[in-house]
């Protein structure tokens, strides 16, 4: 059945319109028309993701040019597209696009367009209407078997609107053009009126009958309703209909059992009303029960017991525990999920899903979350377009013996589950080691942004679940969980203290001359940058006579340096986070790193710890050395502040001990997986570009590289992937880097300024600027981690030995957090100094502020100095 009318919005103000309908009334009338512009795209998927469920809309995107962009829209929530004929005929083609969600919109051409639409549920638009008599003679063309018909008008009035709805075409009519309340607003249409204009019946007194459901479309009465209800019920917002006996009922009026109106629909043949209802208080029916067709059953009714539950559950009840308690309930979900799984005859299969509804149920209300916010997100996925192809993920496919499919060049899911042998097709074209490539110019907004989405970590529920057990074990059990852990992680089984302490031992420093040299070259140069950004003076300000505020720097006493192992040893992270630290003055210098399976150290590592001046190196890795640092144990120094990067179970350790205020520890920043992006136009040379581009992927699979290509023709692109292939085939981690590139991408734009947009909104830990006046363009940036500026630049060099530091935000933090620099070592400290005079000037203003704030004692810690001022004075006059 076709909409009775179409409110038309503007996005913008939909939410607060200056007149017309507001956004609650629009959900009363269930549908509204927008228009979609390549403008207003950002707005119009926030919109959706506000009013899912609400309203549906019927969205014009004949200003669009990407098929891609309408079908991501429909994606979002768009209930029906109103479309030009050449993007009909694109969209026609695409497979699970149900036709009756398409709307053509007339061009002047009509016989011929809708020819073209001849036994198909393609609905048609027709706009701009100055004359109804035009459109009614069309539409007895069409005949009878016609779709669903759209208008809209020139200008729009009273009389057309209802000579359109009369005939059965869908008038569709500003939102601020109509009203609930025509009483107030004479001059506007009356909505009301209009959406009842087609309504039938047969009873001799003119009711109608109206079936009132819940969120759930579950029945709770049937009553009766007439023109006048209906108006009532829009203009207020709740269930009102019409007593034979009373006139006009406002249900809950005198019993408190209130309903939020919901929505207001008809039956197929417009002869019975139905009313969607939020039902408050005891229910529905006079016997005090949710529905006059009995009590709740099933899910609806195991809702209701949780919700009562919820405000007052029995003390000592099992879903009071559930409630409380998020870990058991956690655990029983995976328990009944498990069993439900392993269950093998029909009664079992029933009983143990009963089980898991009721537990992930319990979940949902313990969230605020109904069934029917659930049954909204169902709906909206069985009108999404695209499909995924619903394969489990792998570590869910092996536990019952299947074999994860291969991408072909698909999102990856996890990024650490590629390569997965030598033969694994991962991060090849056709056997060619190659970069995904897009044109932003060719594809959607949507399409860019998720080709920049970071390749998909483990779950966050997963991770935790791993390593909070650890923390935990390594702060109550100490030195022994620590040493069990590397034992275990590390296979250093031989080792037998988990700490090194200082002054390290010669033999564990031996080096040859060229590395010693190039760590103490870089070791200057990061110590000359980092010291040039001490502020030694103190800030020292008289904000009005008598009153003088200052600020002076202390080092932060004791901090932790994760120093990671893994697949590559890392003694410039060691100089990254010590120099510093050194230069800060810290008094105590803890450096954890992972030792080598026979339970020693990299000796790079160990020098770099010497020249720092560092306390001790803590053998371990992982959370549990992150878990020693932050609570102490029995050799292991507490720190006051961890720093430095690491992989997912790190970063969640080091979010979860600064959480802690037990700990009483800060961290730098949160930091995933290494990643760089490369903007190069055609002064770039191939050669670096790709080289710049594999220095990060060689890091580990999870890592990423872009490369934003200006304005370059398809034998420059060529030129770059070549090199590319050419230097990765070369390298000894060509597999980690194929897992890089798997998930990394090539986005080719028209100019600079779109380039450093995009490179903008992806915020890289390492940007490079390989461009026609790259210092230029470095004004641009406003996210990034670290800028290398220039064809002369490669990020290696920031790296390890020009003097900036290399630990910096990733995963789109450099956003809101700045790299290691000296300020993470120090802290800020504040001191005011009033004289009598200074107290006197600003006492009035603090005593005013304490007294609005009403609180007391701050109020007189000033009156009493104040007095005491007075006192002394008037006694030695």
């Amino acid at each position: 059945m076709a909409a009775p009318f179409l409110p038309a919005i503007d996005i913008k103000t939909y939410a607060s319109p200056a007149s017309g309908l507001s956004a609650k009334e629009l959900a009363f009338i269930g549908n509204v028309y927008a228009i979609a512009t390549p403008d207003n795209l950002d707005q119009l998927y926030a919109y959706l993701d506000d009013t899912l469920g609400h309203f549906s809309t019927f969205l014009d995107t004949t200003l669009l040019g990407s098929q891609d962009e309408i079908i991501s829209l429909l994606d979002a929530g768009v209930a029906k597209v109103l479309v030009s004929g050449e993007q009909l005929q694109q969209l026609r083609a695409v497979p699970n696009l149900d036709q009756s969600r398409l709307i053509l919109s007339l061009s002047g051409q009509a016989e011929q367009e809708l020819a073209v639409l001849a036994d198909t549920p393609v609905g048609i638009y027709i706009h701009g209407v100055t004359n109804v008599a035009l459109v009614e003679q069309l539409l007895h063309q069409i005949g009878s078997k016609r779709p669903p018909v759209y208008v809209s008008f020139a200008n729009a009035s009273n009389e057309a609107a209802f000579q359109l709805a009369r005939i059965e075409a869908t008038p569709i009519i500003p939102a601020a053009q109509l009203t609930t309340d025509s009483q107030a607003n004479p001059l506007l249409i009356n909505a009301a009126a209009l959406l009842m204009v087609n309504a039938r019946t047969d009873r001799p007194d003119g009711l109608f009958t109206t079936v009132v459901t819940d969120e759930q479309g579950i029945a709770l009465g049937l009553v009766y309703s007439n023109a006048e209800s209906v108006a009532e019920s829009l203009r207020t917002g709740t269930g009102v209909y019409f007593s034979r006996k009373h006139g006009l009922w406002y249900k809950g009026k005198t019993s408190g059992d209130t309903q939020e109106l919901i929505n207001i629909n008809f039956d197929c043949d417009q002869d019975c009303l139905v009313y969607t209802v939020k039902q408050h208080g005891k229910g529905f029916c006079h016997l005090s029960r949710a529905s006059c067709f009995g009590e709740y059953r099933g899910l609806a009714r195991l809702q209701k017991t949780l919700e009562s539950r919820k405000r007052s559950a029995p003390e000592g009840s099992y879903t009071a525990r559930l409630f409380n308690d998020p870990k058991l309930l956690q655990a029983k979900i995976l328990e009944e999920a498990n069993e439900l799984c392993e269950a093998q005859t029909k009664t079992d299969i029933a009983a143990e899903a009963a089980d898991v509804l009721y537990f992930a149920l319990s979940k949902c209300i313990a969230a605020g979350v109904s069934l029917h916010d659930v049954e909204r997100n169902l709906d909206a996925k069985d009108r999404k377009v695209k499909r995924r192809k619903g394969d489990a993920k792998p570590q869910f496919a092996e536990k019952v013996g299947l074999t994860a499919p291969k991408t072909n060049g698909e999102t990856v899911k996890e990024a650490a589950s590629v390569p997965k042998s030598k033969d694994d097709p991962a991060g090849t074209v056709n056997g060619k080691i190659e970069m995904r490539r897009l044109d932003s110019s060719k594809v959607s907004a949507a399409a860019v942004q998720d080709a920049l989405q970071r390749p998909s970590q483990k779950s966050t529920e997963k991770i935790m679940s791993i390593v909070n057990p650890i923390i935990q074990n390594v702060r109550t059990k100490g030195d022994s969980a620590l040493l069990e852990y590397t034992h275990k992680f590390e296979k250093a089984t031989s080792l037998t203290s988990p700490v090194l302490k200082a002054p390290f031992p010669e033999k564990l420093m031996q080096l040859p001359p060229e590395t010693i040299a190039a760590i103490d070259l870089s070791f200057e140069n990061i110590r000359k940058f980092h010291a040039a950004q001490k502020d030694d003076k103190p800030l020292v300000v008289e904000t009005m006579p008598g009153v003088v505020c200052s600020r002076f720097v202390r080092p932060i006493e004791k901090v932790g340096l994760y120093v990671p192992g893994g697949t590559a040893v890392l003694p410039s992270t060691t100089l990254m986070l010590g120099v510093p630290a050194m230069v800060a003055g810290c008094k105590s210098i803890v450096v954890a790193s992972p030792p080598r399976s026979d339970g020693s150290i990299s000796p790079e590592i160990v020098y770099v710890a010497h020249k720092v001046g560092a306390e001790s190196i803590v053998l371990a890795g992982g959370a549990q050395a992150v878990a020693a640092m932050a609570y102490g144990t029995e050799s292991v120094t507490k720190v006051d502040k961890i720093l430095g990067p690491g992989n997912q179970f790190v970063t969640a350790a080091k979010m979860i001990v600064s959480n802690d205020t037990s700990a009483g520890v800060s961290i730098d920043m949160p930091a995933g997986p290494s990643e760089v992006l490369v903007v190069a136009d055609k002064s770039s040379n191939p050669a670096f570009v790709a080289s710049d581009l594999l220095s990060q992927a060689e890091h580990g699979v999870d890592s990423q590289v872009v490369l934003i290509a200006v304005d370059l023709s398809e034998k420059e692109l060529q030129a770059i992937e070549d090199e590319l292939h050419s230097q990765a085939s070369a390298l000894p981690r060509v597999d980690i880097v194929r897992g890089a590139i798997e998930h990394s991408v090539t986005l080719v734009v028209k100019d600079i300024n779109e380039g450093m947009r995009l490179s903008n909104l992806y915020a890289p830990e390492h940007l490079i600027l390989q461009v026609e006046d790259a210092q230029k363009v470095a004004g641009m940036v406003e996210n990034a981690g670290s800028v290398f500026i220039g064809q002369w630049t490669p990020e290696s060099v920031g790296d390890y030995s020009a003097g900036v530091n290399h630990s910096l935000p990733t995963y789109g933090y450099a956003k809101q957090y700045s790299g290691v620099n000296l300020a993470s070592y120090v802290k800020h400290i504040t001191s005011s100094s009033l004289t009598a005079e200074g107290l006197r000037n600003v006492g009035g203003a603090v005593m005013q502020l304490a007294k609005v704030e009403a609180l007391e004692a701050h109020r007189r810690a000033v009156s009493i100095r104040l007095e005491h001022m007075n006192k002394a004075a008037a006694e030695s006059s």
